[in-house]
């Protein structure tokens, strides 16, 4: 297992380098730079310009920049941010916390909710409930995610009971902590909805359907017929294999929710890498650009890897196929 924790580590830092590398040259392909801005403020003077443009090698080849921001980076430096005018590790320090507490609260929902979902539905296969069950998925998964959180910003707007945005109250930071949690969760139920509401019922449709082929195998009939009990012949035999599939969506579906969260975030101002991102690109601040994008594909290279670990401890077969050796 080691072995192949390693393989994955170096397939990714190469991964990373291309998804950096492609990022910068995009960013280097928009005409001007955050520098060009601070043209126009007549309070900032030729001579701090110059000094970025030397600090920061901006006159250079593009090649040029990149490999200075890459060596920075092997360094631990991830840039300063012009925008803000403060390094950029301490603009996304606590904006990736954000991020990653929305992205788990929606992950945990989904999975919570789609894989009971779908077993119960498989059991009541082409009655009321199977059917009610397939027709609010259909439903759910026709309605894009941001036109949901919008819905449900205007009835929160309406009835006043939750939050219209944002993690915090006004005076947070005066309150004890059970009382900041709830706050946090109240802040959390809007986005958390929207983001995963369409993950759900895709997930539970597949869990119905990967539980409706096991349960009609050989092996489930045998099970039966030997008189194993039937709680332990679909939730012990049936369900552990009908979830292998799904663990490999793992991580996919965890850097989905990252990419969805982006537009959340923006949509009900939780502070979060979204809206960075966005502020960044829109202010051409490359350096806050590059890290956003290395923090978020970090991130998903991470979700891929925990999909990986966990299949192969599920599934013997492919430990042994790829040479896994738990």
């Amino acid at each position: 297992m080691i072995t192949f924790i390693l393989k994955r580590l170096l397939t990714a830092v190469f991964l990373l380098l291309v998804m950096s590398l492609l990022t910068f040259m995009l960013m280097r392909l928009t005409p001007g730079n955050y520098l060009d801005t601070l043209k126009l403020d007549p309070q900032i003077s030729t001579e701090t310009l110059a000094h970025y443009e030397r600090q920061y090698h901006l006159n250079d080849p593009a090649l040029v920049q990149y490999l200075f921001w890459l060596k920075n980076l092997l360094c631990g430096d991830l840039g300063f941010s012009f925008y803000y005018n403060v390094p950029v590790t301490k603009v996304i320090g606590g904006r990736i916390f954000n991020t990653f507490i929305l992205s788990l609260s929606a992950f945990a929902v989904t999975w919570l909710l789609a894989i009971p979902l779908g077993v119960w539905a498989s059991l009541r296969r082409n009655r009321l409930p199977d059917r009610l069950v397939q027709a609010a998925a259909y439903v759910f998964l026709s309605l894009p995610g941001f036109f949901v959180a919008m819905i449900l910003l205007f009835w929160a707007s309406q009835s006043g009971v939750l939050p219209l945005g944002g993690m915090h109250s006004p005076g947070y930071e005066l309150w004890p902590w059970w009382q900041q949690l709830m706050d946090l969760g109240a802040h959390l139920v809007i986005p958390t909805v929207a983001l995963s509401l369409g993950s759900v019922a895709a997930l539970q449709r597949i869990m119905r359907g990967n539980m409706l082929e096991e349960l009609g195998k050989q092996y489930i009939l045998a099970a039966r017929a030997k008189g194993l009990p039937e709680n332990r012949v679909i939730y012990v035999h049936a369900l552990r294999n009908a979830l292998n599939p799904l663990i490999t969506l793992l991580g996919y579906e965890f850097a989905g929710l990252l990419s969805g969260a982006a537009i959340m975030e923006i949509i009900t101002s939780w502070p979060g890498l979204g809206a960075l991102m966005l502020t960044a690109v829109r202010s051409k601040d490359i350096y806050l650009v590059m890290a956003s994008m290395l923090m978020g594909g970090v991130m998903f290279i991470i979700g891929n890897l925990i999909a990986d670990i966990l299949l192969a401890k599920a599934d013997p077969r492919i430990r042994i196929a790829g040479g896994v050796s738990a």
